[in-house]
């Protein structure tokens, strides 16, 4: 952008040009943005009558990174355990006979214990006359016997 105009000190008309800078995209941040210095805060307290320093600590950004507080979050809400629920729902359609899932299907996970509801008291008894410890040797291969140690299966 240029600017033209005229100088006052010369007796006749000369037009100048300028030729203005744009900004760069560098912000600044204002000086009232900044942490006054101790000196500062005691001038401050000093000129205001009051002692405002708790205050203004208390109202500083405690801004962190999501990174930061993900785990304490996914822990609070329980996702590891959904995690691993679902994983085995996931493990039981691929590794367990068909005829049985058709029938037999996981809930849940509690202390080391893998809950499966079956729909009839026909499948129960199958399922835990001949096929328990296929089923469990199975999951364990697959997931350690640290996350399931047993299961538990039941009409529902």
């Amino acid at each position: 952008m240029f600017v033209t105009g005229i100088t006052p000190s010369l007796s006749e008309a000369v037009l100048w040009q300028t030729h203005l800078l744009p900004m760069t995209g560098k912000r600044v941040q204002p000086v009232s943005a900044h942490t006054p210095t101790r000196a500062a805060r005691s001038i401050l307290a000093q000129w205001r009558g009051v002692d405002l320093t708790n205050q203004e600590k208390a109202r500083t950004d405690h801004a962190r990174h999501t990174a930061d507080l993900m785990p304490a979050v996914m822990k609070k809400l329980g996702m590891e355990r959904r995690q691993s629920e679902a994983e085995i729902s996931k493990v039981w359609y691929e590794l367990i006979d068909p005829a049985i899932t058709a029938h037999a299907r996981p809930v849940g996970i509690r202390k080391g214990t893998l809950f499966v509801n079956v729909d009839s008291n026909v499948w129960l008894s199958e399922i835990v006359r001949y096929r328990r410890r296929e089923i469990l040797q199975r999951l364990q291969h697959a997931f350690g016997p640290n996350l399931i140690a047993r299961i538990s299966f039941r009409v529902g």
